[in-house]
């Protein structure tokens, strides 16, 4: 019996090392959780005989259980590169369409603009509006515009923010007069084909208190067709009349011809200050190719194009589980859901206890190295020692046989 009694514990070292072997030959492995062997004793037992007179008999391998600390992040300034700090993994749609989880964020695109990990499964996560506000909790592929630009925005709405000089002369009061281009700004509009238009307004003082706004410089003493609305200030410099206005824009196109858009005065001021433009923005764009992107702390994917814009693309979604241990490794950096582990609870990151995401960087291994080469040392005097017990017992049998 002794004989079985050390092969168990050669059998109990030999797993350990196979183990301590993985964890280093994982030392440097994204997103990699270190594994340790969990032993339990062998008692010999039978009916009718109590505890007390059982005898040990050897040893076996409980479990190799997983450990699901934080490893260390590390910066890398790849915008595809996503570390989860916290609990969670990332979901992925595997080639033949099963799931599994993981912590390795090495994502790249595919020549669809799909996510994918190195093993070519899709990257999971929620549908956004370009504002990023998810609109389902059904998980889909993510997938970016690469292969066609993003189409062009008309313009349909401006916001002007701007203070006009309370000290300027009301018009036609002095001379010689003041000229229209001396309180006026332009900005770029587009049309529904993504074509820019130059846009001006000037304005002009009619009273204390008034100004008219007009889109011709050249004629808008005169002509009504230019004017685009009157302004009345209060003696606290603020607005007082209509907050917005209407600004009519002509496009190249013929087709297209003029289109309104809405231009939101609420901010202007008159105070005793030169006139000066401090916002002057519009919601249209040209046409954009996708440039780059970066992914934030809750997972929202943000898009550049060329044109300048940028759009929310989706959002990664992480999942947890309520028994870690219970996932079932398969290589590659990936875990599958198990009866034991339990079904998945999703969500955004940052949301309940999962963890939020760094991009442009990756976690690593969780492995301590050094800890684990102690460890192989102490494996190493665990196997020569049950090598010993089984040589002693051999030395021992040896003795009874040559008995004359």
């Amino acid at each position: 019996m002794s004989f079985e009694t050390g092969l168990s514990g050669l059998n109990a070292a030999s797993r350990n090392l196979d183990v301590i072997g993985n964890n280093i030959a994982n030392a440097n492995t994204t997103g990699m959780k270190s594994s340790r062997t969990e032993f339990a004793d062998i008692v010999a037992s039978s009916i009718g005989v109590g505890g007390g007179n059982s005898n040990g008999i050897g040893v076996a391998v409980g479990t190799v259980s997983q450990m699901f600390t934080q490893g260390n992040i590390n910066i890398t300034g790849n915008d595809l590169d996503v570390a989860i700090n916290g609990s969670g993994f990332f979901q992925l749609q595997m080639p033949d369409g099963s799931a599994a989880y993981s912590r390795d964020g090495q994502f790249k695109l595919d020549r669809l603009g799909n996510i994918v990990t190195n093993a070519g499964a899709n990257v999971m996560g929620y549908p956004t509006d370009t504002a990023g506000n998810p609109t389902s909790t059904t998980l889909q592929a993510l997938q970016l515009p690469t292969t066609a630009p993003i189409g062009a925005q008309q313009t349909s709405t401006m916001t002007a923010e701007f203070n006009l000089d309370a000290r300027a002369p009301v018009w036609n009061a002095v001379t010689p007069n003041t000229p229209l281009t001396t309180y006026g700004t332009s900005l770029t509009t587009y049309d529904a084909q993504g074509v820019a238009i130059p846009t001006s307004f000037y304005l002009q003082k009619t009273g204390s208190d008034t100004w008219n706004m007009f889109t011709d410089p050249t004629s808008a003493a005169t002509a009504v067709t230019s004017s685009v609305g009157t302004m009345t200030f209060g003696t606290n410099g603020l607005l007082t009349s209509a907050g917005t206005t209407t600004l009519n824009v002509t496009s190249p196109n013929p087709a297209i011809g003029a289109f309104p858009v809405t231009v939101d005065i609420s901010s202007v001021t008159q105070y005793g200050a030169s006139f000066g433009v401090s916002n002057l923005t519009q919601d249209g764009y040209a046409p954009g190719e996708l440039t780059g992107l970066k992914i934030g702390e809750d997972g929202v994917i943000t898009a550049r194009y060329s044109n300048g814009v940028t759009q929310a693309a989706g959002q990664l979604s992480l999942a947890d589980f309520r028994n870690v241990q219970g996932l079932a490794p398969t290589g590659g950096g990936n875990w599958v859901e198990t009866f034991a582990s339990g079904q998945p609870v999703q969500g955004s990151p940052g949301q309940g206890k999962l963890g939020v995401l760094r991009s442009g960087a990756l976690e690593e291994s969780n492995v301590d190295l050094t800890a684990e080469l102690v460890n192989m040392m102490t494996a190493q005097r665990s196997y020569q020692a049950n090598a010993q017990t089984i040589k002693t017992q051999d030395q021992v049998l040896s003795t009874l046989v040559n008995l004359r």
